[in-house]
Protein backbone atom coordinates (compact mmCIF):
# COMPACT_ATOMS: atom_id res chain seq x y z
CA UNK A 1 0.00 0.00 0.00
CA UNK A 2 2.56 2.69 -1.43
CA UNK A 3 -0.26 5.43 -1.51
CA UNK A 4 -0.66 5.18 2.24
CA UNK A 5 2.93 6.20 3.12
CA UNK A 6 3.13 9.50 1.71
CA UNK A 7 0.36 12.00 3.59
CA UNK A 8 -2.37 14.06 1.65
CA UNK A 9 -4.03 16.67 2.13
CA UNK A 10 -7.76 15.22 1.90
CA UNK A 11 -10.76 17.77 2.14
CA UNK A 12 -14.29 15.81 3.15
CA UNK A 13 -17.07 17.83 2.66
CA UNK A 14 -19.67 17.34 4.72
CA UNK A 15 -16.90 15.92 6.86
CA UNK A 16 -19.60 16.06 10.12
CA UNK A 17 -21.83 13.66 8.77
CA UNK A 18 -22.53 9.97 9.16
CA UNK A 19 -20.29 9.05 6.72
CA UNK A 20 -18.01 12.55 6.70
CA UNK A 21 -17.36 11.69 10.73
CA UNK A 22 -15.76 8.48 10.32
CA UNK A 23 -14.07 8.95 6.74
CA UNK A 24 -12.47 11.34 8.61
CA UNK A 25 -10.89 9.41 11.89
CA UNK A 26 -10.22 6.69 9.68
CA UNK A 27 -7.89 8.60 7.17
CA UNK A 28 -6.53 10.59 9.73
CA UNK A 29 -5.95 7.30 11.59
CA UNK A 30 -3.90 6.57 8.67
CA UNK A 31 -1.77 9.81 8.80
CA UNK A 32 -3.36 11.82 6.13
CA UNK A 33 -3.75 15.69 6.47
CA UNK A 34 -7.85 15.72 6.71
CA UNK A 35 -10.14 18.49 6.83
CA UNK A 36 -13.71 17.90 7.96
CA UNK A 37 -15.58 20.74 5.84
CA UNK A 38 -19.30 21.39 6.27
CA UNK A 39 -21.07 25.03 7.45
CA UNK A 40 -20.34 24.19 10.96
CA UNK A 41 -16.61 24.73 10.14
CA UNK A 42 -17.16 27.95 7.45
CA UNK A 43 -17.03 25.48 4.39
CA UNK A 44 -20.47 25.50 2.34
CA UNK A 45 -19.93 23.84 -0.97
CA UNK A 46 -24.02 25.17 -2.04
CA UNK A 47 -23.09 29.03 -1.54
CA UNK A 48 -19.30 28.80 -1.95
CA UNK A 49 -18.55 30.12 1.52
CA UNK A 50 -15.05 29.08 2.60
CA UNK A 51 -13.88 26.41 -0.44
CA UNK A 52 -11.07 27.93 -2.20
CA UNK A 53 -8.91 28.23 1.49
CA UNK A 54 -10.56 24.87 2.22
CA UNK A 55 -9.25 23.53 -0.86
CA UNK A 56 -5.86 24.93 -0.96
CA UNK A 57 -2.66 22.40 -1.48
CA UNK A 58 -5.58 19.67 -1.08
CA UNK A 59 -4.64 16.30 -3.36
CA UNK A 60 -8.15 14.75 -2.99
CA UNK A 61 -11.52 16.16 -2.32
CA UNK A 62 -14.15 13.86 -0.89
CA UNK A 63 -17.59 14.73 -1.50
CA UNK A 64 -19.86 13.08 1.18
CA UNK A 65 -22.29 15.95 1.31
CA UNK A 66 -26.04 15.38 1.35
CA UNK A 67 -29.11 17.71 0.81
CA UNK A 68 -31.31 18.83 3.85
CA UNK A 69 -34.32 18.74 2.11
CA UNK A 70 -35.63 15.53 -0.20
CA UNK A 71 -38.49 17.99 -1.74
CA UNK A 72 -37.90 17.18 -5.71
CA UNK A 73 -36.93 21.28 -7.08
CA UNK A 74 -34.37 22.01 -3.25
CA UNK A 75 -32.80 18.38 -3.90
CA UNK A 76 -32.28 19.39 -7.62
CA UNK A 77 -30.61 22.86 -7.12
CA UNK A 78 -28.68 21.52 -3.61
CA UNK A 79 -26.55 19.10 -5.77
CA UNK A 80 -26.01 21.09 -8.84
CA UNK A 81 -25.33 24.25 -7.03
CA UNK A 82 -22.61 22.24 -4.38
CA UNK A 83 -21.40 20.15 -7.53
CA UNK A 84 -20.87 23.00 -9.87
CA UNK A 85 -18.90 25.24 -6.98
CA UNK A 86 -17.34 22.61 -6.02
CA UNK A 87 -15.57 21.37 -9.46
CA UNK A 88 -14.90 25.06 -10.29
CA UNK A 89 -13.25 25.27 -6.65
CA UNK A 90 -11.21 22.01 -7.27
CA UNK A 91 -10.00 23.04 -10.99
CA UNK A 92 -8.85 26.55 -9.44
CA UNK A 93 -6.85 24.33 -6.95
CA UNK A 94 -5.33 22.05 -8.75
CA UNK A 95 -6.84 19.03 -6.84
CA UNK A 96 -5.87 15.84 -8.93
CA UNK A 97 -8.81 13.36 -7.59
CA UNK A 98 -13.01 14.08 -6.65
CA UNK A 99 -14.32 11.28 -4.70
CA UNK A 100 -18.15 11.13 -4.44
CA UNK A 101 -20.78 9.28 -3.40
CA UNK A 102 -23.42 8.17 -4.92
CA UNK A 103 -26.31 5.60 -5.00
CA UNK A 104 -26.32 1.94 -6.55
CA UNK A 105 -29.64 1.58 -8.69
CA UNK A 106 -29.88 5.91 -9.07
CA UNK A 107 -30.57 5.42 -13.11
CA UNK A 108 -32.98 2.56 -12.05
CA UNK A 109 -35.22 4.60 -9.46
CA UNK A 110 -35.68 7.64 -11.70
CA UNK A 111 -39.34 7.99 -10.76
CA UNK A 112 -38.15 9.58 -7.54
CA UNK A 113 -36.70 13.36 -7.45
CA UNK A 114 -33.98 12.65 -5.02
CA UNK A 115 -31.89 9.94 -7.51
CA UNK A 116 -32.64 12.01 -10.54
CA UNK A 117 -30.58 14.91 -8.44
CA UNK A 118 -27.96 12.09 -7.94
CA UNK A 119 -27.50 11.72 -11.49
CA UNK A 120 -27.21 15.25 -12.22
CA UNK A 121 -24.69 15.56 -9.77
CA UNK A 122 -22.57 12.54 -11.29
CA UNK A 123 -23.41 14.26 -14.67
CA UNK A 124 -21.33 17.45 -13.76
CA UNK A 125 -18.53 15.52 -12.36
CA UNK A 126 -18.07 13.01 -15.52
CA UNK A 127 -18.36 16.48 -18.27
CA UNK A 128 -15.59 18.24 -15.41
CA UNK A 129 -11.91 18.37 -16.51
CA UNK A 130 -10.95 16.50 -12.90
CA UNK A 131 -10.36 13.14 -12.70
CA UNK A 132 -12.82 10.90 -10.51
CA UNK A 133 -13.81 8.14 -9.08
CA UNK A 134 -17.95 7.86 -8.66
CA UNK A 135 -18.74 5.39 -5.26
CA UNK A 136 -22.11 3.75 -5.60
CA UNK A 137 -22.99 2.39 -2.33
CA UNK A 138 -26.48 0.74 -1.75
CA UNK A 139 -28.69 1.32 1.18
CA UNK A 140 -26.99 1.27 4.08
CA UNK A 141 -28.48 -0.90 7.36
CA UNK A 142 -28.56 2.65 9.32
CA UNK A 143 -32.06 3.37 7.29
CA UNK A 144 -33.23 -0.07 7.17
CA UNK A 145 -36.13 1.15 10.00
CA UNK A 146 -36.38 4.75 7.70
CA UNK A 147 -37.72 2.86 5.17
CA UNK A 148 -39.72 0.75 6.95
CA UNK A 149 -41.84 3.53 8.09
CA UNK A 150 -41.71 5.52 5.19
CA UNK A 151 -44.67 2.57 4.23
CA UNK A 152 -46.51 2.34 7.30
CA UNK A 153 -50.14 2.71 7.32
CA UNK A 154 -51.43 2.27 11.02
CA UNK A 155 -50.11 -1.83 11.79
CA UNK A 156 -49.20 -2.66 8.20
CA UNK A 157 -46.33 -1.74 6.35
CA UNK A 158 -46.69 -3.08 2.94
CA UNK A 159 -42.99 -3.37 1.52
CA UNK A 160 -41.87 -4.91 -2.06
CA UNK A 161 -40.11 -8.73 -1.98
CA UNK A 162 -37.54 -7.26 -4.01
CA UNK A 163 -33.20 -8.27 -3.38
CA UNK A 164 -31.67 -6.01 -1.30
CA UNK A 165 -28.30 -5.28 -0.53
CA UNK A 166 -27.78 -2.89 2.31
CA UNK A 167 -24.50 -2.12 4.02
CA UNK A 168 -23.20 -1.15 6.76
CA UNK A 169 -21.66 2.64 6.93
CA UNK A 170 -18.06 1.51 8.35
CA UNK A 171 -17.86 -1.05 5.46
CA UNK A 172 -18.91 1.72 3.01
CA UNK A 173 -16.42 4.53 4.89
CA UNK A 174 -13.74 1.38 4.28
CA UNK A 175 -14.51 1.79 0.12
CA UNK A 176 -13.97 5.47 0.48
CA UNK A 177 -11.08 5.55 2.08
CA UNK A 178 -9.72 3.37 -0.11
CA UNK A 179 -10.99 5.12 -3.29
CA UNK A 180 -9.64 7.87 -2.17
CA UNK A 181 -6.06 7.06 -1.33
CA UNK A 182 -5.71 5.48 -4.57
CA UNK A 183 -5.83 6.87 -8.73
CA UNK A 184 -8.86 7.96 -9.79
CA UNK A 185 -10.80 5.25 -11.76
CA UNK A 186 -12.42 8.44 -14.00
CA UNK A 187 -15.18 6.39 -13.83
CA UNK A 188 -17.97 4.42 -11.22
CA UNK A 189 -17.38 1.28 -8.81
CA UNK A 190 -19.57 0.16 -6.92
CA UNK A 191 -20.17 -1.25 -3.32
CA UNK A 192 -22.97 -3.69 -1.70
CA UNK A 193 -23.57 -5.45 1.52
CA UNK A 194 -22.34 -9.25 2.03
CA UNK A 195 -25.64 -10.57 1.40
CA UNK A 196 -29.31 -9.96 -0.40
CA UNK A 197 -32.04 -10.28 1.19
CA UNK A 198 -35.86 -9.14 0.33
CA UNK A 199 -36.43 -5.89 1.56
CA UNK A 200 -39.63 -6.85 3.60
CA UNK A 201 -37.90 -9.36 5.17
CA UNK A 202 -34.74 -7.21 6.06
CA UNK A 203 -37.42 -4.33 7.92
CA UNK A 204 -39.23 -7.87 9.23
CA UNK A 205 -35.90 -8.66 11.26
CA UNK A 206 -35.18 -4.96 12.03
CA UNK A 207 -38.65 -4.21 13.63
CA UNK A 208 -38.64 -7.72 15.38
CA UNK A 209 -35.29 -7.05 16.95
CA UNK A 210 -36.77 -3.83 18.12
CA UNK A 211 -40.01 -5.77 19.49
CA UNK A 212 -41.98 -4.01 16.71
CA UNK A 213 -45.69 -5.92 16.27
CA UNK A 214 -46.40 -4.45 13.26
CA UNK A 215 -47.14 -6.66 10.29
CA UNK A 216 -44.84 -6.07 6.94
CA UNK A 217 -46.58 -7.37 4.16
CA UNK A 218 -44.96 -7.94 0.84
CA UNK A 219 -46.83 -6.81 -2.39
CA UNK A 220 -44.37 -6.73 -5.49
CA UNK A 221 -46.15 -3.12 -6.54
CA UNK A 222 -45.39 -1.26 -3.08
CA UNK A 223 -43.20 1.21 -4.39
CA UNK A 224 -39.59 2.19 -2.83
CA UNK A 225 -39.68 5.87 -2.56
CA UNK A 226 -41.96 6.48 -5.66
CA UNK A 227 -40.28 3.12 -7.98
CA UNK A 228 -41.60 -0.31 -8.36
CA UNK A 229 -38.85 -2.67 -7.61
CA UNK A 230 -37.33 -5.61 -9.25
CA UNK A 231 -34.17 -7.96 -8.32
CA UNK A 232 -31.85 -5.67 -9.66
CA UNK A 233 -33.06 -2.14 -8.67
CA UNK A 234 -31.22 -2.35 -5.26
CA UNK A 235 -28.62 -4.72 -5.84
CA UNK A 236 -24.52 -4.18 -7.04
CA UNK A 237 -24.14 -5.28 -10.16
CA UNK A 238 -21.06 -7.86 -10.71
CA UNK A 239 -17.72 -7.47 -9.90
CA UNK A 240 -18.66 -4.89 -7.19
CA UNK A 241 -16.94 -4.72 -3.71
CA UNK A 242 -18.29 -6.53 -0.96
CA UNK A 243 -18.89 -5.14 2.27
CA UNK A 244 -17.89 -7.44 5.49
CA UNK A 245 -20.15 -7.13 8.18
CA UNK A 246 -23.84 -8.76 7.75
CA UNK A 247 -27.02 -7.18 9.06
CA UNK A 248 -27.85 -9.60 11.59
CA UNK A 249 -24.77 -8.88 13.09
CA UNK A 250 -25.10 -5.29 12.83
CA UNK A 251 -28.84 -5.95 14.15
CA UNK A 252 -27.87 -7.26 17.26
CA UNK A 253 -25.26 -4.91 18.42
CA UNK A 254 -27.33 -2.14 17.53
CA UNK A 255 -30.04 -3.40 19.40
CA UNK A 256 -27.22 -3.80 22.70
CA UNK A 257 -26.43 -0.18 22.22
CA UNK A 258 -29.70 1.13 21.40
Amino acid sequence: MGNQQSSKKIVVIGGSGLIGGKLVSRLQGLGHDVLAASPSTGVNSVTGEGLAGALAGASVVVDVVNSPSFEEKAVLEFFEKSGRNLLAAEAAAGVGHHVALSIVGTERLADNGYFRAKLAQEKLIKESKIPYTILRATQFFEFVGAIGEAAAEGQTIRLSPALFQPIASDDVVAALADVALGAPVNGTVEVGGPEKISLDECVRRFFSARKDTRKIVPDVHARYFGSELNDLSLTAGAGARLGTVRFDEWLGRSVHSA
